[in-house]
């Protein structure tokens, strides 16, 4: 009883804490305040010390490795995202941009796992035959880990698609007006003077901007880098698993089948980056493309409930709540 009672004050206190740094992290992308994106890196090891608890209290009274419903599959995703925070803040002074990704994802897939699913989901259940095997935790934690930090990167990716864009269109039209302005001297030596203050003002913000693109650009290679060698271990590692269990090594699953076109997908990514030497827009439309087969992989064949591995989350669940 203590076990669960200390599971869910970590679990409430987490995801405040996880709200309370998303905030302040996008607060820090308008004010560059110094204290706050080091009181949020700081609140991100927090929130993973308290992710931790749930995730310890959880095995402790269940007896197995927290990973066997889609409650502690986000938990174990949110855990994640505040890991690759704490890493990547490591090797990166400027955190702004990092809070505000990794943040809102440790928050929402938290909030999905505590507020979204229905307590009976919530709760720990015995492990069906076939997950009670020695490569379960090297599986299910590889693939995991390799979601989060696909998605993290797959965002920062996203991140600078829109910024570029929003870049791209602001010369547009700042292009458009100056082609009406005559080559005469038509103003003022004051208007003359304001003009170039907003022309100083405007290259300088996209100058701002660029810098913050190219770090988008260059922590979503790395972090997809990271990723793409996860989501490889956790394959080969199923591949292993799936003989132990079904007898043969590839079956075909409608899982297996979408974590191989995710695998390709990021492959192709970074075969441009590597041997293409590609960077920019190409390549971040494909990470981009990556975050939706991620969430497919992940959830869309779980909630058609086909294939071999639907038992392991969602279909489980529904078939006990049909029958009771």
């Amino acid at each position: 009883m203590i076990f669960i009672t200390i599971e869910h004050i970590s679990a409430h206190v987490s995801f405040s804490l996880t709200f309370v740094v998303t905030l302040i992290y996008w607060v820090t992308l308008v004010y560059q305040i110094e204290e706050l994106s080091s009181s949020g890196g700081k609140g991100m090891i927090i929130t993973f010390v308290c992710i931790t608890g749930v995730l310890v209290t959880r095995s402790l009274y269940s007896g197995h490795l927290p990973l066997s419903n889609l409650y502690e599959s986000f938990m174990f995703l949110s855990w994640s995202s505040s890991v690759i925070h704490i890493l990547l803040e490591v090797r990166n002074q400027d955190t702004r941009w990092l809070g505000a990704i990794t943040a809102p994802s440790a928050m929402l897939t938290h909030g999905f796992a505590t507020l979204g699913l229905p307590e009976k989901m919530q709760q720990p259940a015995m492990l069906v035959p076939a997950l009670q095997s020695h490569w379960s935790m090297m599986h299910v934690s590889m693939i995991l880990l390799s979601y989060a930090t696909l998605l993290c990167g797959s965002l920062a990716s996203i991140a600078f698609l829109v910024i570029t864009f929003r870049i791209n269109r602001k010369s547009a039209d700042n292009s458009f007006l100056w082609s009406f302005l005559p080559n005469e001297n038509w103003c003022s030596h004051d208007q003359e003077k304001n003009e170039l203050q907003e022309t100083f003002r405007f290259r300088f913000t996209n100058y701002r901007k660029f810098q913050l693109t190219h770090q988008l650009d260059h922590w979503s290679y790395r972090a997809i880098g990271l990723g793409f060698s996860l989501l490889t271990i956790g394959i080969i590692s199923g591949a292993v698993w799936a003989n132990e269990a079904w007898g043969s090594y590839w079956s075909w699953d409608p899982k297996e089948t979408w974590a191989l076109i995710t695998w390709t997908i990021f492959a192709i990514y970074l075969h441009t980056r590597i041997n293409k030497s590609w960077q920019g827009k190409k390549p971040a439309i494909v990470a981009s493309l990556g975050f939706f087969l991620v969430w497919i992989c992940y959830l869309g064949v779980d909630l058609l409930g086909i294939g071999l591995h639907s038992y392991g989350w969602l279909i489980q669940h529904i078939t006990i709540n049909g029958m009771n």
